[in-house]
């Protein structure tokens, strides 16, 4: 049986919040960002979408466009909160919900869904009661894959319900213009245009398929299994709701694979070091990379066992890494581990990958250093000594 996934997706969250604390925004031109003229917005309300402003334009040419637009500088730690609550809602229905970013999830409703008359029904409850109890209003993709799922939520905004069948890929997503395809590069997107490639249904057509595998290299096989709805249908679901995580937002902008993982790799020791401080471990592997136009991705992979070691976990970063990076700059990048127990509760089987923490030569150094000599040396390197001597 295929599996009902739901992709929720909290609309245009950050000016939702600001006018859930201040009522009087309600139907205004508004949007949040920096104050500064030279400065970009992060989001806009739809009052202020219809005016032609966006998330990433600059601020100059947003007042430009809506010389009445409202600018709100922007109150993370708040929207932090409503998104707590928000995922606290929804795990009222089912624990099988993977976060994606601060406003959007998957969920897992497969059983939950048998329970309701209308399948549907479960989807208009959690829009009705999200703005019952939270105020938020959200969009669902329905349907049985991640990707369309995903696909899905963004074709009725706000507060739209979309189901995408199997049997549907044809007449809803095929239709569809390139540039909406989740995932796809902004550089990549004139590539396949040049090559007349204009749309969803063209990208899927089998004609085509060596000249997409061409221009999108080994992420080219992944995308056509996307689209042709055979990509995959498990969530990375975390056992527990404790996670630990490492984000830095930096000054420059990082274009290349090289300059991304070389910043992940120093987050992720530092965290390696706090998880094994704290005598923590976990298995959940996150990453979330946010580019210059603010636009969130969050990519996760689970180890299949717990760990706090460095070899592992950057293993796992550096693979969502290279087979999510596209060149177009990211100002952030967090780490995250997540399905977090505490050491002394885990039955742990070192993998091949650990390095031993108290071998031979740990031990041997640190009694040398308690002597403040060379005191302790192995029975090898005397024989090999004696060897050279001779």
């Amino acid at each position: 049986m295929a599996r009902v996934l739901f992709h929720v997706d909290l609309n245009a969250f950050f000016a939702s919040c600001e006018e859930l604390k201040n009522p009087s925004l309600k139907g205004k031109p508004m949007a949040v960002g920096s104050l500064s003229k030279r400065g970009v917005l992060s989001t806009a309300n739809y009052a202020a979408r219809k005016e032609g402003v966006h998330a990433a334009m600059p601020v100059y040419e947003a007042l430009r466009k809506c010389p009445s637009l409202i600018i709100v500088q922007g109150d993370y730690q708040y929207y932090r909160s409503v998104s707590a609550q928000f995922f606290e809602f929804l795990r009222q229905y089912t624990t099988l919900l993977e976060p994606c970013s601060i406003d959007e999830c998957f969920m897992d409703v497969t059983e939950v869904i048998a329970h309701y008359k209308r399948p549907l029904d479960l989807a208009f409850e959690i829009q009705d009661e999200l703005i019952e109890r939270l105020g938020l209003s959200v969009s669902i993709g329905v349907a049985p894959t991640r990707f369309l799922a995903k696909m899905a939520s963004d074709m009725k905004k706000p507060r739209g319900i979309t189901v995408l069948r199997k049997a549907e890929i044809e007449q809803k997503l095929y239709p569809l213009p390139i540039e909406a395809i989740v995932g796809l590069g902004k550089k990549t997107v004139p590539l396949l245009k040049e090559k007349g490639i204009t749309t969803i249904g063209e990208l899927a057509d089998k004609k085509n398929e060596s000249l997409v595998l061409q221009i999108l290299g080994r992420n080219g096989y992944a995308l056509l299994q996307k689209v042709h709805g055979q990509s995959s249908d498990q969530l990375q679901v975390s056992s527990t709701r404790k996670s630990i995580s490492l984000s830095r937002t930096y000054e420059q902008d990082f274009y290349t694979m090289d300059e991304v993982l070389v910043q992940a790799r120093y987050l992720t020791q530092h965290l390696c070091d706090k998880m094994i401080r704290e005598h923590q471990m976990g298995q959940l592997v996150s990453v979330s990379l946010r580019d210059t136009e603010f636009h969130n991705i969050v990519r996760s992979q689970n180890l299949g066992q717990y760990t706090n070691q460095f070899p592992l976990i950057y293993q796992a970063v550096s693979n969502l890494i290279e087979e999510n990076f596209e060149p177009i700059g990211y100002r952030h990048i967090g780490i995250h581990v997540g399905s977090i127990k505490d050491q002394e509760k885990i039955l742990h089987q070192p993998s091949i990958f650990e390095v031993p923490q108290h071998d031979t030569d740990w031990i041997l150094n640190k009694l040398n250093r308690k002597m403040d000599q060379q005191v302790f040396m192995k029975a090898s390197d005397l024989l090999k000594n004696g060897n050279q001597q001779k």
